[in-house]
């Protein structure tokens, strides 16, 4: 079973015309592998380096992004030495080796017994979100911006304004709150899953007409 910690929550503030934002920075380890998800903005690396070092982890096997937007790939490239993988989105590569997963065909990616990555698209062309078994029994979905935090599930502009396919997004957002206990999202605090959570996500895929979506 896999260890949870988030280094930080994110966030995401308009503020005098500007958008403040930063990721959720999480890092996961499963008795064979420890993942970094979603590194911050490049001004963040000292941050994540003394976290890292405060919850004792000298070594990631792998580098996720949910996505290729700046605040979640910043500091990928601290965590060079002895790494699996970088992926980013869709993208998996090793130094200037790439390898081609059908992501795009709605396959998944194991990376050992309690953890797997779910394309997600909607955010971007590319999103995807890491389902993990936890230590506490539970299933965790670590989802970038597929959520940008639980608010978002009372007030759908929160993240259909910043999406790139809406359609695409609700059914999967649906998808995913169908199949864990909690999530981790793009810019907010962890939150579980509730069924009034499930009820406001169908609705969403009810308006767009994705009835095949629908949870029964």
């Amino acid at each position: 079973m896999c260890e949870v910690t988030v280094l930080k929550n994110g966030y995401a503030i308009l503020k005098d015309g500007w958008m403040h934002a930063n990721c959720t920075c999480t890092v996961v380890r499963s008795p064979e592998n420890t993942v970094i998800f979603d590194t911050m903005t490049p001004w963040d690396g000292p941050f994540i380096q003394s976290k890292l070092k405060e919850i004792g982890v000298t070594h990631i096997d792998y580098v996720i992004s949910s996505h290729g937007h700046s605040d979640h790939t910043g500091n990928n490239n601290l965590f060079i030495e002895n790494v699996k993988q970088h992926i980013v989105g869709f993208c998996i590569s090793n130094k200037d080796q790439y390898y081609a997963h059908p992501f795009e065909h709605d396959e998944e990616y194991k990376l050992d017994e309690w953890m797997k990555i779910v394309p997600t698209p909607g955010h971007t062309s590319e999103d995807i979100t890491l389902v993990v078994k936890t230590k506490a029994g539970g299933t965790t979905a670590i989802a970038g911006d597929l959520f940008e935090c639980e608010d978002d599930l009372t007030d759908s502009t929160l993240w259909i304004a910043n999406s790139f396919n809406p359609e695409k997004q609700a059914s999967n957002r649906l998808k995913i709150l169908s199949m864990v206990d909690s999530i981790i999202p793009g810019h907010g605090a962890q939150f579980n899953v509730l069924p009034e959570h499930i009820e406001a996500a169908q609705t969403i895929v009810d308006k767009y007409g994705l009835e095949q979506n629908k949870v029964n």
